[in-house]
């Protein structure tokens, strides 16, 4: 992290053994088949690319002999354990950082041609061997006669050719051409990097749910603090269709309010950033009971600050000894019967309903789970 974390790309040589167990190339053919599950396939034909997202069945694919082709399966880590087992490798980085596992499948000669990713990734050769070509790009120039978002003009400062277990870091703003040589299969570990406004944007429209919420809760709609507009000295107009420059002030201070509550906003950027990945649901297992040690379900997102506990897009205020537990819970993702015991019956009360909602599972019935 202090040498090489966004500053410069670093190539690691047997980085893991078997990092996926029992993860093959028809285990991401039957993912790629699915409609809850994000794909696209990239087929080249000498200059000529074409793009096709999912669901792909296996007879959509194009035979296995045929070169130049890729298939992409984003979110794995949502969909199989021992992705979910690989992504948590990566966790000396904060996971409101950590985003997925993407692996891939190409043929000889297969690959995404060269692009330039805005966020920090990690390349880890699966199966098979792949060569990589980098270069920093300063000012990205994108090819227009293409479906990807294919740099032109690359020009690549290294070269490698990945073996099983070998894995490369990129720092954003680095251009990057991998090739297949031979079938192979590449996992693809990459982290959140949200834009000022996007991640603004989404916090801020938490923020006035909230304050809307608020205002609802009290009293006849109305409380201190939250007035009503009044303009007892507007004078009659002729220019009916212009806004009053006192509404405008009035607008100003309310939103200036809202704003102002640094809880209030630290509280929605913590909803904002455990928000699951869009289409993800969750199922109880039939079995699941609090009578023992609990795991989070791999698709939840659990964080949390010095006021609340955010699981899946809510949040949950904690204090004392239950904020400890559950804060232990999300570090490890996993919280010991023992320690479920030691927790208040309100906080027990939110476990029994985050069973209920799939969010997390008792230890015992870890077999339940769907695949």
């Amino acid at each position: 992290m202090r040498r090489h974390w966004q500053k410069k790309p670093l190539l690691v040589r047997g980085a893991l053994a078997d990092p996926l167990p029992g993860f093959d190339r028809r285990r991401l053919f039957g993912l790629a088949a699915r409609d809850d599950v994000e794909s696209r396939l990239v087929v080249r034909r000498g200059e000529r690319w074409s793009l096709r997202p999912g669901p792909i069945a296996r007879r959509a694919l194009p035979p296995l002999a045929v070169p130049g082709w890729s298939l992409l399966v984003q979110g794995v880590d949502l969909h199989d354990d021992a992705a979910h087992a690989l992504l948590q490798r990566f966790r000396f980085v904060p996971d409101a950082r950590l985003d997925d596992v993407m692996v891939s499948y190409a043929s000889d000669g297969g690959g995404v041609g060269p692009h330039v990713d805005s966020y920090d990734v990690f390349l880890l050769q699966l199966a098979g061997r792949r060569r990589w070509r980098i270069g920093r790009v300063a000012r990205p120039r994108l090819r227009d006669d293409v479906p990807l978002k294919m740099l032109d003009g690359f020009a690549a400062s290294d070269e490698w050719l990945l073996d099983p277990g070998d894995m490369l870091y990129l720092p954003p703003g680095w251009g990057h051409d991998g090739i297949a040589e031979g079938p192979c299969l590449t996992a693809s570990i990459g982290f959140r990097a949200p834009d000022a406004v996007g991640l603004a944007a989404d916090a801020l429209q938490r923020l006035a749910e909230a304050a809307l919420d608020a205002r609802d809760e009290a009293a006849g709609g109305r409380r201190p603090g939250n007035p009503l507009y009044a303009d007892r000295s507007q004078p009659a107009t002729g220019s009916p269709a212009r806004i009053p420059t006192a509404l405008q002030r009035f607008a100003d201070a309310a939103m200036e309010r809202v704003a102002a509550d640094v809880g209030a906003r630290q509280r929605a950027l913590g909803e904002a950033l455990s928000e699951p990945k869009p289409g993800t649901w969750f199922a109880r297992a039939p079995s699941a009971r609090l009578d023992g040690g609990l795991v989070l379900d791999r698709r939840s997102r659990m964080l949390y600050d010095d006021a609340f506990v955010y699981l899946n897009g809510e949040s949950f205020r904690a204090g004392g000894r239950d904020a400890t537990l559950m804060r232990a819970f999300a570090d490890a993702r996993r919280l010991e019967a023992e320690r479920v015991g030691r927790l208040s019956a309100e906080a027990r009360g939110l476990l029994e309903r985050w069973l209920e909602d799939g969010w997390c599972r008792d230890e015992a019935g870890m077999g339940d789970r769907d695949g």
